[in-house]
């Protein structure tokens, strides 16, 4: 009887501890899951405070634990060291690999990204209202006369007027629009 009794102790102490090792191991998973939720907010914070980045710059990025993937396309190389400086400096970051590309230099391109953001953002345009703020919701990037919309608008019909709006401007090969539409 003993012997069961002792058998008995034994195994109900085993699952106690195995319960608060679990209980520890979520702790743990909850921990890490916060700071790479915080260093999510700390990167994106990061980013669109670079003082070069406009809307013709895209930046993006994926936190994985203490990895940073940078990503998108800029219009120059300073901005694209930056990023990667910036993002380098934030506590828990351990490692960043900078695959942003750099776009190459085109006055062609240049004209284009200017009647782009005329024909979508001027005065008579229904998507003026994505002008307004320090960094716009809408990016223009063009690479070789070919246009990516990237960022977000309100509804379906804007991200369609974006695209008709890009497609009339003279010098466009091709739009692609990756805008995304946000969810009331």
């Amino acid at each position: 009887m003993k012997r069961v009794l002792h058998f008995c102790w034994a195994g109900l102490t085993a699952v106690l501890l195995m319960g608060v090792s679990a209980a520890q191991g979520g702790q743990q998973s909850s921990g890490a899951q916060r700071m790479q939720e915080r260093i999510t907010r700390e990167v994106r914070h990061e980013l669109v405070m670079l003082p070069q980045l406009t809307i013709f710059d895209n930046l993006q990025y994926k936190v994985d634990g203490s990895k940073v993937t940078l990503m998108g396309q800029v219009r120059n190389a300073v901005l694209k060291d930056e990023a990667a400086h910036a993002v380098k400096k934030i506590e828990g970051v351990e490692q960043v690999d900078n695959k942003i590309e750099v776009l190459p230099a085109s006055e062609n391109d240049d004209r284009v990204r200017l009647a782009v953001a005329r024909a979508l953002f001027g005065n008579d345009s229904p998507l003026f209202r994505y002008s307004m703020g320090a960094l716009p919701p809408i990016h223009i990037i063009v690479k070789n006369g070919h246009v990516a919309l990237e960022g977000v608008v309100d509804n379906q019909s804007d991200k369609d007027l974006a695209t008709v709006k890009a497609n009339g401007v003279p010098g466009v090969f091709s739009v692609d629009n990756h805008l995304v539409v946000q969810k009331p």
